[in-house]
Formats: C-alpha cells, sequence, structure tokens
C-alpha cells in the first residue's frame, strides 16, 4: 500500500467514524450497534487471518494482551457509542485528541516513562482549558449532554490506558491478529452490557443510513483504518503520524455540521483551536525557541 494513500486513508477514516457512530445509532441501539460492528470485523479479521495464513495466538501473554486492548474495544467504543446519542458527533473527536496526553501522563506510572517536560505541562493545561470553554457551550451542549459528556470522558480514559497496559505487556503479536483477538474479546462485554440495558431488539433496514454506517464502521473504521496506521506508523516518523489528531477534530466538526445539522458556535471553534493547539504544543514544544526554559 502507498504510504500516502495509507496516510490519507487514516486521516478519512477517523474523521468520519464519530459522524458514523451517531448514524449507526439512529434506529439500531448504540450498544447493539457497537455489538455488530465488532462482531463482523472479527468475523472478517478471522477470514483475513486464513488466508494470509496469519496465526492468532492464544498463550496467556497474547490473552493478557487482547484483553488490555478491548479495554479500548469494548470500554471506550462501548460509551462513545452511548454518548453519540447525547452529544455532538464532532465533540467526539476533540474529545479523543487529548488520548496522547492522557497516554503520556498514563505512561509516567505504568512504564516508568520521564516525567513530563514543563512545556507538555503547560500544553495540557491549554488542551483541558479549550475542552472547559467547550462544556460551557449552551447551544452546543445543554444539561441533556452531561450524560454524554461524562462517558466521553471515561473513553478517553479507558482509551489512553489501554494502549499503556498493551504497551507494557510487550507481546509479539502481529498487528492483525491482535485487532482480532481484542475484537474477539470485546464480544462477551457488548452482550452483557446489551442485556443489561434492556435487550433491545435488533431492527434492520438496509435502507437506512444507520445499516451502511455499521457495515462502514466495521469494514473501515475497525479493519482498513487500523491496518493503515500500523503501515503509516511503520514508515513515517511518530511526529508526522501525530498530525492526524489535529487534523481530524477539525474535519469532524465540519462534518457534523455539513451532513448532520450540528451547530458551529465560536466558543466551539476556540475550544476547539485551543485543544488543537495544545496537542502541537505537546508534539513539538521542543522546537520552540524557548524550550530551554520550557523543560
Amino acid at each position: 500500500m502507498s504510504i500516502p494513500v495509507a496516510y490519507l486513508a487514516v486521516v478519512l477514516i477517523w474523521s468520519t467514524t464519530p459522524l458514523t457512530i451517531a448514524w449507526s445509532s439512529e434506529t439500531i441501539d448504540p450498544v447493539l450497534a457497537g455489538w455488530l460492528r465488532m462482531g463482523i470485523a472479527a468475523v472478517l479479521g478471522l477470514g483475513l487471518l486464513g488466508i494470509l495464513r496469519i496465526r492468532l495466538p492464544l498463550n496467556f501473554q497474547a490473552q493478557l494482551t487482547y484483553a488490555y486492548a478491548s479495554l479500548g474495544v469494548f470500554g471506550a467504543m462501548c460509551c462513545t457509542y452511548i454518548a453519540s446519542r447525547y452529544v455532538p458527533s464532532g465533540l467526539i473527536s476533540i474529545i479523543f485528541g487529548l488520548a496522547p496526553i492522557l497516554s503520556a501522563i498514563f505512561g509516567m506510572g505504568l512504564l516508568n516513562e520521564p516525567a513530563l517536560k514543563t512545556y507538555r505541562w503547560i500544553a495540557s493545561v491549554l488542551a483541558f482549558l479549550g475542552l472547559g470553554i467547550i462544556f460551557t457551550d449552551d447551544v452546543a451542549l445543554g444539561r441533556e449532554s452531561l450524560p454524554g459528556v461524562f462517558l466521553l470522558l471515561l473513553a478517553v480514559f479507558l482509551f489512553s490506558l489501554s494502549g499503556v497496559l498493551v504497551k507494557r505487556a510487550s507481546a509479539q503479536v502481529h498487528p492483525l491478529a491482535h485487532t482480532v483477538g481484542a475484537l474477539l474479546w470485546s464480544l462477551p462485554g457488548f452482550g452483557i452490557t446489551w442485556w443489561l440495558m434492556g435487550a433491545a431488539p435488533l431492527v434492520i433496514d438496509p435502507s437506512s443510513r444507520a445499516f451502511w454506517s455499521v457495515l462502514y464502521l466495521a469494514i473501515f473504521g475497525s479493519l482498513v483504518g487500523f491496518v493503515s496506521y500500523f503501515h503509516v506508523l511503520r514508515h513515517l516518523p511518530a511526529s508526522t503520524v501525530a498530525l492526524v489528531t489535529l487534523i481530524t477534530p477539525i474535519f469532524a466538526l465540519m462534518l457534523g455540521h455539513l451532513l448532520n445539522a450540528e451547530p458551529l458556535t465560536p466558543r466551539l471553534w476556540q475550544g476547539c483551536l485551543l485543544v488543537v493547539g495544545g496537542l502541537a504544543l505537546f508534539f513539538w514544544g521542543h522546537r520552540i525557541p524557548l524550550r530551554r526554559r520550557l523543560k
């Protein structure tokens, strides 16, 4: 796969994922929509493993890695799917943009990584300040949005923690096998949550955008996007890959506004730009002229 094509695929898929999550939950119970997505992706992934003759390790170390990864696949995604009924889809991308910051903080405690430099703490404050501005926007977020906001914060917490725990496990598992293992581990969690929340019946309407959104997320969001991301990560500097987290919130906001009639207010833009600015400082603050003073 061409590296530019893979990079573009990651940007497009990550930008459209929040909106399609919202669409997939319009006529299908959100937890059930997530369950269907992961189930279809798992079946397709198992087929790819067979075709490509890639082994799915089942030893303890591999299973531990799948379990850690499922914190992100089930924990983060289940919260995100439920939250999509309460908050604009663009906000999902903005909040998930904080994942690198939370991952670095978790890394200090769980991976014994070096303490954050001063400029990175400043970047973190800017990003969370931007989030605070967004939360005070009564037009984009009302009182009815509070459950969704808390669920999204929990989602990005679990997503970040999952990535750090997977890194700590250090299991040498092929990325596709890792994905399939995590998907399989996530299925019982989605099923139990669906049952506990009332076991809403499955209504499939092939003419609805919810149906096609589930298929899109299963094929592209859970498989093509993952493979493209790891392909890019293998061939490009981490700083270049990090640009994706700065680009996708802007695209997600625009798509939500144009295709889902979601409000775009000045305060929402201000908060988004602060979050993106904080992320930019977090990734590239070491290059600014005053870096010696901010270390």
